[in-house]
């Protein structure tokens, strides 16, 4: 049977809990067991000590010990407590011995270390004090020491601590029961929700969300569910919408070109030098639109070509833009140049930075309206060199600037495909900008219109 997650953490939790608990009643059994004994032992050993003054005063009395030998009646009197002095000695506030039989393990041994009188047989290692009279010893007292709860009379104390450690035990896996319930309910459930979550964004479902409750790693997780839930969403959108305005853009050119030969065919339009211009535009148009595609697919995978050098972009910018005015002005534009008098280096392209600069002005006298300005400034800020690029209105909505480099996107009616544009130059624009380790990015112009803002390193920025 397939286990959840909940239930693996429940039984990983309970299990370990378990486990802890049978740990701590064997250490404390084991623990108890050893210290129990140790414990009698030790009082039967003080015991020893305590009736030492009374068995010398008998050897000196008798003047040997056997008197005693299978005499147990004075034996017993001499080993058992006599008074409540010998309890105090021993800080026990009942006599010893008697329950637990401690005094029956105690032996009586001669000089020759000879059994004279005791209870038990003496294991090898035995514990043994000399009885000492006028400095000479005279016997042995001995005592074969307990080995187990159960020789020391402590059974019923075993059975009643192992109880009682049961019974905590019993209750610590029900508190754990109750914690691993909770923990698998609270914390894997907003878990479930993103499995599931994901399980419908894997079928296609990309306007799926989850609720963002915690803000810990699951809440984390929630949240950078529903980031790529929208990336998805958004892509797809974009994906929708590429493949709708390709199609379009590549059946307008097409359609035109089948309007014309057929035409031509039916004998509506003859071959003359019109027509050859009216099916050249559109196989340019074509032409363009198909390697615009290329490039920017060249610029995805990272394999378009650039062959970078030292240059001076005052000087290259003059140079994409000759003619630029006398353009500007055939369309009722006027170009406002302002360019520094020092140089300006830059590791770059020289191809693809003119590119760069002419989409920028054929985005500008596409789509400026008669009478405007466009205006262009160079200049060095903080290190890097800034070209900002300023045309008058028509301008861009505010919530449509971060998405005028997409490809085929057009924001405004204004801009618009009766102007003749594609849609991919400023697609293009950014690709040859990133690819110099620049930026470029599309603000409101204070002219009215867009403003485009290109930052590229200077060539001593490369080489640090």
């Amino acid at each position: 049977m397939k286990l959840s997650l909940s239930r693996k953490l429940f039984l990983a939790v309970l299990g370990t809990s378990l486990l802890v608990v049978l740990s701590m009643g064997l250490a404390d059994s084991w623990s108890f067991a050893r210290g129990f004994v140790g414990y009698i032992n030790g009082l039967t050993e003080e015991r020893m000590r305590i009736v030492m003054p009374a068995l010398r005063q008998y050897y000196r009395d008798h003047g040997s010990w056997e008197a005693l030998r299978g005499n147990r009646k004075p034996w017993l009197q001499l080993i058992r407590p006599q008074s409540a002095m010998d309890n105090a000695a021993l800080g026990a506030s009942v006599p010893i011995s008697d329950l637990t039989g401690a005094l029956f393990r105690i032996v009586l041994l001669n000089a020759d270390n000879q059994p004279v009188i005791g209870f038990v047989n003496l294991p090898e290692d035995y514990l043994s004090l000399p009885i000492e009279v006028d400095g000479q010893p005279v016997g042995y007292l001995a005592m074969a020491p307990f080995q187990s709860v159960t020789e020391a009379g402590g059974a019923l104390l075993l059975r009643r601590q192992l109880l009682a450690s049961l019974v905590v035990g019993v209750l610590a896996l029900l508190l754990a029961a109750l914690i691993a319930g909770w923990a698998a309910r609270r914390l894997l459930t907003p878990v479930r929700q993103v499995a599931a979550a994901t399980h419908r964004l894997a079928a296609g479902d990309y306007s799926e969300r989850v609720q963002v409750q915690t803000d810990d790693e699951v809440g984390q997780l929630a949240r950078d569910f529903n980031h790529l839930a929208l990336t998805l969403e958004r892509n797809e959108k974009m994906r929708r919408s590429f493949m709708a305005d390709i199609s379009h853009e590549l059946r307008t050119p097409l359609s035109v070109l089948r309007g014309e030969l057929e035409a031509l065919e039916d004998g509506v339009r003859t071959l003359d030098g019109n027509s050859l211009r009216s099916l050249q535009q559109e196989v340019d148009q074509l032409t363009k639109l198909v390697a615009d595609l290329y490039e920017l697919s060249l610029a995805d995978v990272g394999a378009l070509t650039y062959r970078k050098q030292s240059l001076d972009l005052v000087e290259l910018l003059q140079q994409a833009l000759a003619g630029a005015a006398e353009r500007c002005q055939a369309h009722g534009l006027t170009l406002e140049l302002r360019l520094p008098l020092q140089a300006m280096p830059v590791l770059g392209d020289p191809g693809r930075l003119r590119q760069l600069f002419s989409n920028l002005l054929e985005n500008s006298l596409r789509y400026t309206q008669s009478g405007g300005l466009v205006r262009i400034e160079l200049r060095e800020e903080a290190g890097r060199i800034c070209l900002d690029w300023q045309d008058s209105a028509p301008g861009v909505q505010d919530v449509d600037l971060s998405q005028l480099f997409e490809r085929f996107f057009r924001g405004d009616a204004s801009r618009c495909r009766a102007k003749g544009g594609s849609g991919l130059g400023l697609a293009i624009c950014r690709s040859i900008a990133q690819a110099h380790d620049g930026s470029l990015d599309a603000r409101a112009s204070p002219l009215g219109g867009l403003g485009l803002y290109l930052r590229l390193p200077r060539e001593d920025a490369h080489a640090q």
